[in-house]
């Protein structure tokens, strides 16, 4: 299940500062939307599994794209629809 959590979780849980946080998300390493969604202009929510997968596989782009099209899969807005039966109310 994915788990998008504070970033005082985030830095605690990844053992990483909140400035190393923001550095990556600034530089675009850390993708919105992805690994973190703002909530808020002044709220932002991180997406834990994604990011602890990226640190695993930083040096392994492929394999840290294909734990991205999983998780992007599993969301309700790319399952797929079960069309409705002509006949039926």
């Amino acid at each position: 299940m994915v788990q998008f959590v504070s970033k005082q979780e985030a830095t605690q849980s990844l053992r990483l500062s909140g400035t190393t946080l923001r550095r990556y998300r600034v530089q675009g390493l850390l993708i919105e939307g992805v690994h973190w969604v703002r909530v808020n202009s002044r709220c932002i929510r991180y997406n834990l599994e994604l990011i602890k997968d990226w640190l695993h596989n930083r040096h392994d782009p492929a394999a840290h794209q294909r734990a991205i099209e999983i998780y992007q899969a599993s969301l309700l807005s790319n399952q797929r629809k079960i069309p409705k039966r002509a006949g039926h109310r």
